[in-house]
């Protein structure tokens, strides 16, 4: 009988060391993999113990360098014991307060619900929300200048517990300046995904921050859903109208490129895009000759540039009156749609609900298919 109970509390004891070996505050414990089904720009590795990695690969175009922030409840910091040679930041979570410096991150945090955890934003008159208009108003986001020349002693004074930045590189001296006060700055590159639903995908980035995965998840499958319920109302067209995208800027007409954001809302669309077959993710540059020869006869003409009515077409350019779009007044434009204080709704909430832009644009190119459909984005120019 004794030596049962001595086996039995041997047996336990074995248990309980083996339990600890599995225990969810090692740092050691293994990692999933958050799904991210469309964007190529960051992962998420989540392990059973709380520790979040979040690794962004593409920080800018053509970066060739990766960031790698580790993430840590705030209940095992003391505990969690992580190399930080490996990481480019260590943060504590759920975060309180944060400073964003682009307004493609705004409506992410207003869809999480934690807007009201921002504390400062560099040129605040560009953002369109209009509940961030109101925190604005109120004095919760303050100002703080350019992000290239960011106000950084106010940046600092608001102690926020993470700075989200973006830039061509990584030389932004003002990123520096607030790092040195041991404020993590983490890069953001939802701008450089080259499909619609990609961009829309990075909302998944910024729940780990509050420990909103399940939530961001579900906030994006809704809009995938939505998306491809869209693009499947053209799926049987089969008249395609012509496209001309841009305008000109300095004698040099910019064109979107094959592979880029909006090529794709143009394939999705239905479109026949003359320039669907290069190879640009970005923009082209073109004379105004090479695009009269390829687009004169275009059905729509998007984006003339930051022009907003046929008069400011005539008065720009004269060439742009040969254009078939122009005669037909089938010209669109993104930038009519803008904020209280000027902003510009595409560029804020259009990489989020890529959805609506997609339902804009079928019901400008295919009419009979979206009668009932309220343009968002794109207006017609005046």
């Amino acid at each position: 009988m004794k030596n049962s109970i001595l086996i039995l509390m041997f047996c336990l004891f074995i248990a309980c060391k083996t339990d600890n070996k599995n225990d969810s505050s090692l740092p050691n414990s293994p990692a999933a993999e958050i799904e991210i089904s469309h964007a190529k720009g960051f992962t998420i590795e989540k392990s059973n113990n709380g520790l979040t990695i979040i690794e962004v690969s593409s920080a800018w175009p053509g970066a060739n360098t990766s960031f790698k922030y580790a993430l840590i409840p705030k209940d095992k910091m003391a505990s969690m014991t992580l190399n930080k040679d490996e990481y480019d930041a260590i943060i504590a979570i759920p975060i309180e307060r944060l400073i964003v410096t682009s307004t493609t991150h705004i409506p992410s945090l207003e869809a999480l619900g934690v807007l009201d955890k921002l504390v400062g934003f560099p040129k605040t008159e560009l953002i369109s929300s209009e509940n961030a208009r109101k925190l604005i108003d109120n004095g919760d986001i303050k100002e703080l200048g350019n992000n290239e020349t960011l106000n950084t002693e106010i940046a600092i004074s608001l102690r926020p517990d993470v700075v989200v930045g973006f830039g061509m590189n990584n030389q932004n001296k003002a990123y520096e300046t607030v790092m040195r006060s041991n404020i993590p700055i983490v890069y953001n590159g939802d701008w450089t995904e080259e499909s619609p639903l990609g961009k829309a995908e990075w909302v998944k980035f910024f729940a780990p921050f509050f420990g909103l995965e399940t939530k961001a998840d579900s906030i994006f499958k809704s809009i995938e859903q939505s998306y491809f319920q869209t693009k499947s109302i053209v799926e049987n067209v089969t008249k395609k109208p012509t496209v001309l995208t841009g305008g000109l800027y300095k004698d040099v007409w910019h064109v979107a490129g094959g592979k880029s954001w909006m090529a794709q809302f143009l394939k999705d669309a239905k479109t026949d895009y003359p320039w669907k077959d290069t190879s640009e993710t970005g923009g082209i540059g073109l004379s105004l000759e090479s695009v009269l020869a390829t687009a004169q006869h275009a059905d729509y003409w998007l984006n003339p540039s930051m022009l907003t009515s046929y008069e400011d077409i005539e008065e720009s350019n004269k060439h742009y009156t040969q254009f078939d779009a122009y005669k037909n007044k089938t010209v669109f434009s993104n930038t009519i749609a803008k904020g209280a204080t000027g902003g510009l709704l595409y560029y804020e909430l259009g990489p989020m609900r890529p959805d609506l832009v997609l339902k804009d644009l079928i019901h400008i190119f295919h009419p009979e298919l979206l009668p009932d459909h309220e343009l968002f984005f794109f207006k017609p120019l005046e």
